[in-house]
């Protein structure tokens, strides 16, 4: 078994939560930000897939469990500050976000407005059948 001795290094949050930013690992583009605890960083990294602490559910969320768009971690890096994780990940199937874009970064500010920047590759009707998304904007 693996020692998680690593997992002492990170500042968490009062609650026992770290920010992640999800990175593609080829182009480099911000597909998503979520949470981790000890538990789902830990399985992240035995794994070698990202596993969220959803706060809506509270409960462990496997990235792709009911979309299929799984994360494949590529790489782990803690910033300076050991306060915020980035996850360089291999996006299956090409769309990170729940509205169905390559990325939840979408919106982009034109004339003091939030306008769509990126296109919807797949309507989440087909994606997610139950509806099963939490208010976190993820799955």
């Amino acid at each position: 078994m693996m020692s998680e001795n690593w997992l002492d290094s990170i500042k968490w949050t009062p609650d026992g939560l770290v920010p992640v930013i999800a990175q593609d690992a080829v182009d480099g583009t911000v597909l998503m930000f979520a949470w981790m605890n000890r538990e789902s960083l830990g399985l992240t990294v035995r794994e070698g897939r990202a596993i969220y602490w959803s706060r809506s559910r509270g409960r462990l969320w496997r990235k792709g469990e009911e979309s299929g768009h799984v994360q494949l971690v590529k790489d782990i890096r803690l910033d300076c500050d050991n306060d915020v994780v980035l996850l360089s990940i291999e996006q299956k199937g090409g769309i990170a976000c729940h509205t169905g874009r390559r990325s939840c970064f979408f919106q982009k500010l034109e004339d003091e407005s939030w306008v769509p920047a990126e296109p919807v590759l797949k309507d989440p009707q087909d994606i997610y059948k139950s509806g099963n998304k939490d208010d976190e904007g993820n799955e």
